[in-house]
């Protein structure tokens, strides 16, 4: 491993050292930036990497005082459609002009001589990004953990109040019937990444083809919605400064992304499987003060006024979709495209979100 890409400044406690088979090739990237960004000056290429996604690969590259956020997708084949850093770049060009929680991109690469697949560069946002833990700066009081909760809710409903056709974002989805794609498209997802018979996924599956809602009016959707994917204020844990991972973005139904949300958004009585997923310690969401999600599923009705009366579909539906992911990691896993450890475990992890989503059909 180059030195540089192991050399960082220690307030970036948000990132690793590149992981052994996910380095940079420093030399042909630097070479490259400097072409790019005419204003760099002669400082080492310093290269960290954002550790805690498992889709894309994330991360951050310094020279000096300049500093930017380089994505990539992950190594080998992947699903079609996914990980287009293309489609990332352009819409990220257009949601960050009338979104500004959406960071710049700088440019977009189709020279996969330079890393060894395309990429894109976007600024590097700073702040407090939330997980399974508040920094000791911070105490996780009633008020702060409702403030956050708010600001959650909040920060969605305006994401789905924006104009797609006056942002110049009219062709990026089709929302009529976009249920019924999503559907059957993830089921399609799923049996390309089956690696074992997993117990209740047909009934999950059929229940879900056999009752698929009427589209809401499409908005834009982020679909990935979740905290550890927002940034918030080193001040004001109450003030939002960036949304990220914007790869799903579409315009769709918003209650699917709500759904989405949910999903990742766990409480305190839930079963492990939702509380440590991943084999990671509960996330903050667990701590007396923020929403449940029946709360914040109310407080969006309430703020947004649509009409949440078939959650549970969304609900199940995001259980499900999240299952495929992990499913989909587990499969690059387990044929040798990614070294990451972390993923072994992932099949256990989809079978856990299958039943989970079980449980939503019959629910009063």
């Amino acid at each position: 491993m180059s030195k540089n890409q192991a050399t960082w400044n220690p307030a970036d406690d948000d990132t690793i050292v590149v992981r052994q088979g996910e380095e940079l090739h420093l030399e042909r990237l630097d070479t490259y930036l400097q072409g790019s960004f005419g204003h760099l000056d002669d400082s080492p290429l310093v290269v960290r990497q954002f550790g805690k996604g498992a889709s894309n690969l994330t991360y951050l590259l310094s020279k000096g005082n300049w500093e930017a956020v380089l994505r990539r997708p992950p190594h080998g084949p992947v699903a079609p459609k996914a990980h287009d850093m293309a489609r990332e770049y352009k819409l990220l060009k257009r949601i960050h002009a009338v979104y500004p929680l959406a960071p710049e991109p700088y440019l977009f690469c189709d020279d996969k001589g330079i890393i060894g697949s395309d990429f894109l560069l976007m600024e590097r946002r700073t702040g407090i990004v939330l997980d399974t833990e508040f920094p000791a700066s911070h105490n996780p009081t009633h008020e702060i953990c409702g403030k956050i909760s708010e600001t959650m809710v909040d920060r969605l409903v305006e994401l789905h109040q924006i104009d797609y056709e006056a942002a110049g974002l009219l062709g990026l989805g089709y929302p009529t019937g976009f249920m019924e794609r999503q559907v059957h498209g993830w089921i399609g997802r799923y049996n390309r990444a089956k690696t074992a018979e997993i117990e209740g996924v047909e009934e999950l599956t059929k229940w879900l083809a056999d009752h698929v809602p009427v589209s809401q009016k499409g908005t834009i959707i982020h679909y990935d919605y979740k905290l550890n994917n927002v940034m918030f204020d080193y001040q004001d844990l109450g003030k939002m400064t960036a949304i990220f991972d914007w790869e799903m973005t579409t315009i769709g139904d918003p209650l699917a992304d709500l759904g989405s949300a949910m999903s990742y958004w766990v409480q305190e009585d839930d079963p492990d499987i939702l509380k440590n997923r991943g084999g990671k310690k509960p996330p903050v969401t667990i701590l007396p003060g923020f929403m449940t999600r029946d709360q914040f599923i109310e407080a969006y009705a309430k703020k947004s006024g649509r009409d949440v009366s078939q959650i549970d579909f969304y609900l199940a539906f995001a259980y499900f979709k999240l299952a495929v992911i992990v499913q989909q990691i587990f499969f690059r896993w387990k044929n040798g495209q990614t070294s990451d450890e972390r993923f072994s475990t992932y099949e256990d992890a989809a079978r856990g979100l299958i039943q989970i989503a079980l449980g939503l059909l019959n629910r009063k």
